[in-house]
């Protein structure tokens, strides 16, 4: 879910743009915004792809060596996790900018509404393919951790690839549903960007968003479910090693590390997706839109009724930035950075040592000098 919205109003408090079906609005793309504004999300943009690519690329190169043989289940859920993100940054963030920098209405843009289709569809896809992954990883480290005779029996690297290749169809059909008429994609505010029409006054427009935000919210709680299980049991083999084991200090470290890992995962993902997967779940319900988005006055602006726009697309903005921390918290923290911290501090304490050594050696020999 790459779509960056771009300014949310106009500085001089003209209309800003517009909100609600293909032609109900002037679709504006944000007139009279600077373009040093778009160096943000070009900046996001270029940040998520550098990050994602990394991270397929050392998930390749650890798949192949047999140190990894039983980690290659999680390490098929994070390179499809970076693959899904990479794909969702490369279709929608460029359709994004292209429109704004343009500065035409996307209705001149697109006069068929098939990109707008077309963009809603993937920012759903790539909206839910990585929360369902993620859900995916949460619980299979918690077998593999809770119950790994289990696991190690009965967890190939072939139903690793049957879920993922299931998740992925199932969200896909999904998405096609708003295509073939239950729901709709619409243009949103400020008129830069495609998602679902929450406003929908029919039934199958409201139960399709109701729907999408329910299955987000279902696998964040998952998510977090599975991983304080997987923290719980850590700590508690962590303290049995302790006591009976002599690599307690590598398993302390390592249990340390996937600690770090999955409480990052936990606050990332809540953070980055609870206030969208919320917004629409309360407008479903409460029979609310952002059509007023469309039409700002100057009273307006300080109302109430532009906060909430502002809200919105804050909330967007946030589930947008969850595909680029995802590799880095998935697996360039912990693989690249964390060792290249580890390694800078021992430097800097055996630097440290020595220098201190070398200090005690010179001032021993002084007092010996001195003596004699």
């Amino acid at each position: 879910m790459s779509g960056w919205p771009q300014c949310q109003g106009d500085p001089n408090g003209t209309e800003p743009g517009a909100m609600g079906q293909r032609g109900n609005g002037t679709g504006r793309a944000v007139e009279g915004c600077s373009a040093v504004s778009v160096a943000f999300p070009l900046t996001m943009m270029i940040t998520g792809i550098v990050g994602n690519a990394l991270a397929m690329l050392l998930v390749s190169r650890s798949y192949r060596t047999k140190e990894s043989r039983r980690k290659r289940s999680f390490l098929l859920c994070i390179g499809s996790l970076a693959l899904t993100d990479l794909v969702g940054q490369l279709l929608t963030s460029p359709i994004v900018i292209s429109v704004y920098l343009s500065n035409r209405a996307w209705d001149a843009v697109d006069p068929s509404g098939h990109l707008c289709a077309f963009f809603g569809f993937s920012m759903t896809v790539f909206g839910l393919c990585p929360l369902f992954i993620a859900s995916a990883m949460a619980v299979e480290r918690t077998l593999a951790i809770r119950a790994p005779h289990w696991y190690a029996s009965h967890m190939k690297t072939r139903v690793t690839k049957t879920v993922l290749l299931g998740i992925w169809l199932a969200v896909f059909a999904f998405a096609l549903l708003p295509i073939a008429g239950l729901g709709q994609y619409t243009l949103q505010w400020p008129g830069t960007w495609c998602f679902i029409g929450i406003g929908d006054s029919r039934l199958t427009g409201s139960l399709f968003a109701s729907t999408f935000a329910g299955l987000g919210l279902l696998s964040l709680v998952v998510t977090v479910a599975c991983n304080l299980a997987t923290i719980e049991a850590l700590a508690s083999r962590c303290r049995t090693k302790a006591t009976v084991s002599h690599s307690s200090k590598r398993w302390g470290r390592i249990a340390m590390e996937t600690l770090i890992q999955l409480l990052g995962i936990m606050c990332v993902l809540s953070a980055c997706w609870s206030p969208l997967l919320i917004t629409m779940l309360k407008m479903v319900f409460s029979h609310t839109s952002f059509e007023h988005c469309k039409s700002f006055s100057g009273e307006a602006q300080s109302s109430g009724l532009h906060k909430e726009c502002n809200f919105f697309l804050t909330a967007v903005r946030l589930a947008s930035l969850n595909q680029i921390l995802d590799p880095w918290v998935y697996l360039l923290l912990r693989k690249i950075l964390l060792q290249k911290f580890c390694q800078a501090a021992s430097a800097v304490s055996k630097c440290s040592n020595n220098e201190w050594k070398e200090r005690s050696i010179t001032l021993s020999e002084e007092i010996r000098r001195t003596t004699a």
